[in-house]
Parts: structure tokens; C-alpha cells; sequence
């Protein structure tokens, strides 16, 4: 039997770097145990997260006897974590491109938490997305810890060898994250060249002081445990949360209601990836009820194919409605309702 992803990476780890290395203790779970789902603690798992909200489980994470205070549940424990590492064999099984944001979330718990957070992804047939490492270097600038996107076992081992003194680790960080811009910077310039191109490419419209992305999610996306939209739109949301840190972030999803959104935050308000697209910092969800200025044909057609694929007429049918929603926020015929900036802190002469 082949082995998994999880397995592959765990095995690589401990084959290059044992289970003690530079006065770091490796914790790590075989691929039969569920221990890395558990909350960080002294005799608990591999999941980090603040203020109760989990980030997803990490696949390994190099810890010091030294006290720590949980910020998931401020439990005080007897270990500090170091360098939590989520790991993937993604870019040898045919994942070359936004599948690879899906796991992001994974080790950004840590780095909510203050800590190291590595997203490793084994090199492969395939090369890493140039915008994972954009995602990472700007999530590096609001969050309290760091975020490497690494497909180098080289670059770990420095990362490692770097932790045993401040200085050291401060300047390779720093040179690390210079590296990561770099990537990020290069694919940007040659396929976008602005912000403002980028936003047109990627449903995304740019205000002075919000932005808003649209996308074609629907309650069932989240509801049929056969799809993976989920995941995908928690990698989307990060993408765009951290490429436009600065501002705060409208997730639109046109096909759904309000209602929709009720349901959803009542029956899968403990769903890991519905938690975070509805608790994230700086993250709103928007449906079609949130809108004020929508042509009415346009918001019962909308509505009419809420629950339908988008595939075939319905695909040419949503696209119509979305030009005109983006071409109505663009000439501000077509607002947020005010009720959605409640308790936000935005001036709303954009809106």
C-alpha cells in the first residue's frame, strides 16, 4: 500500500533530523493516531489557534522545556513550541495550483499564536504557487509569529541550526522572508504588474478602505461532505485577507442568501473551516440580502440557480449577474448595506 501524504512527510522529518536536534524535541504522531487534532498542551496535540478558534492540526512541531501560555485557551503548559510544521507530498500527486493554498490555514495557527510557522511542501513534478509565499510574507507582517513557505530540507535544517540564538535567528528570518518577497514579487510583476490588474483578474474590487471578492460558493458547498469547497474557500479568503492586509475584506458570495448564512452558522457553526471563514479578524461574509442596489431580475436569478453547479448555462448565467454587481459597486449604484459594517471599525465614504 502506497503511503500517504502525512506519512511521507513525518518519515522524512524523522529520518533527517531525529527526534532531538539542537536542543528541540521533536513532537510528532504516527499516521494511525488522531493525537495531532488535540489542542498543544503538555500531553496534547498538534493543533494552535487564539481565543478558542483552531487553525487546523500541524504535522510536527519542535518544542523546548520551557513554560508557554496557550493563547487557544491561555492554559499555562510546561512546553514551549518552537517550529510547528505543516508538511505535504501535494507537488508529486498532481497539485499544482490553488489546491496548494487548501493547507495554509494548518500552520497559520501557529503563527497566530506567536510562534514559527512552516508550511512545507516536498519538492515535486510540480513547483510551488508563487502567491503561498506572498501569503505567508504578508501574513508575517500582521500576525505575532513568522510564516516560511519551505520545499527545502536545507532551508529547515538553517531554520533549525538558526533557533539556539536570537540574533541568528532574527537575521535568518529576516533574510528568509526577503527571500519569499522576492518569488512573490517576480511572478506578480510579470503576470499582473498592479493591484489594480491583479483585481480585475481575480473578482476582486479595490475601495479606499475595504475590498470585496466575490465568489461562487452555495449552502451546499458546505453542507455535502462529498465537496471540498471548504477548504477552498478558506485558502481563497487567506490569499485575500493577506495580499490586502490593510484593509477589511468582504467575502461575497452572490449565490447564497442571508438566510442561507443563518442556516449555516446555526448547523455548522463546530465545521473547522466555517468557524474560521465566520470568526477570522478583518473577514465579512456577504450574500446577495447584504447588497442594496441590485437590479431585481439580476437578485431572482441569483436566487433561482442558488443551489445549481456552476457549470454549463448556470456558469454563463452567474457570470452575466457578477458583471453587472461588480459594474454597479464599481459606479456605486450597487452598496453594502450599512447593517454589515456594525461594529466595524470603517469609514463608509466609499460606500
Amino acid at each position: 500500500m502506497a503511503q500517504s501524504s502525512d506519512e511521507i512527510i513525518k518519515r522524512e522529518l524523522i529520518d533527517e533530523f531525529g527526534t532531538d536536534y539542537n536542543g528541540l524535541s521533536l513532537r510528532v504522531f504516527p499516521e494511525s493516531s488522531n493525537a495531532d487534532q488535540l489542542i498543544f498542551s503538555d500531553l496534547g496535540g498538534l493543533t494552535f489557534g487564539v481565543c478558542g478558534i483552531p487553525y487546523g492540526s500541524c504535522d510536527a512541531c519542535w518544542v523546548k522545556k520551557e513554560p508557554w501560555i496557550n493563547p487557544f485557551n491561555n492554559e499555562r503548559v510546561s512546553h514551549t513550541p518552537v517550529i510547528a510544521l505543516e508538511g505535504t507530498d501535494a507537488l508529486n500527486r498532481g497539485s499544482s495550483g490553488n489546491a496548494q493554498y487548501q493547507r495554509f490555514h494548518h500552520a497559520l495557527g501557529a503563527v497566530k499564536s506567536g510562534i514559527i510557522g512552516v508550511y512545507y511542501l516536498k519538492k515535486g513534478a510540480h513547483k510551488v504557487q508563487e502567491d503561498l509565499y506572498g501569503m505567508a510574507y504578508y501574513a508575517s507582517k500582521v500576525e505575532k509569529g513568522t510564516y516560511l513557505i519551505i520545499d527545502d530540507l536545507q532551508d529547515l535544517r538553517a531554520l533549525l541550526n538558526a533557533v539556539s540564538c536570537k540574533d541568528s535567528l532574527t537575521k535568518y528570518l529576516e533574510s528568509y522572508q526577503d527571500r519569499m518577497y522576492a518569488i512573490f514579487k517576480k511572478r506578480f510583476d510579470s503576470s499582473y504588474g498592479s493591484w489594480d490588474k491583479f483585481s480585475q483578474k481575480r473578482s476582486t474590487i479595490i475601495k479606499d478602505n475595504f475590498i470585496i471578492k466575490h465568489s461562487g460558493r452555495m449552502k451546499r458547498n458546505f453542507t455535502d461532505g462529498s465537496q471540498r469547497a471548504g477548504h477552498i474557500a478558506v485558502g481563497e479568503m487567506y490569499l485575500t485577507k493577506y495580499f490586502f492586509y490593510d484593509k477589511h475584506f468582504f467575502y461575497l458570495w452572490p449565490k447564497m442568501t442571508g438566510e442561507d448564512r443563518e442556516y449555516l452558522d446555526k448547523h455548522k457553526k463546530t465545521d473547522k473551516e466555517w468557524a474560521l471563514l465566520r470568526n477570522e479578524p478583518s473577514v465579512t461574509i456577504l450574500t446577495i440580502d447584504d447588497l442594496n442596489g441590485v437590479p431585481l431580475d439580476v437578485v431572482n436569478t441569483l436566487k433561482k440557480i442558488r443551489n445549481e453547479p456552476l457549470k454549463g448555462n448556470v456558469l454563463s448565467t452567474y457570470r452575466k449577474c457578477v458583471e453587472i454587481i461588480e459594474r454597479g459597486f464599481k459606479c456605486d449604484e450597487i452598496i453594502i448595506n450599512k447593517k454589515m459594517f456594525t461594529n466595524l471599525n470603517i469609514q463608509l465614504k466609499d460606500n
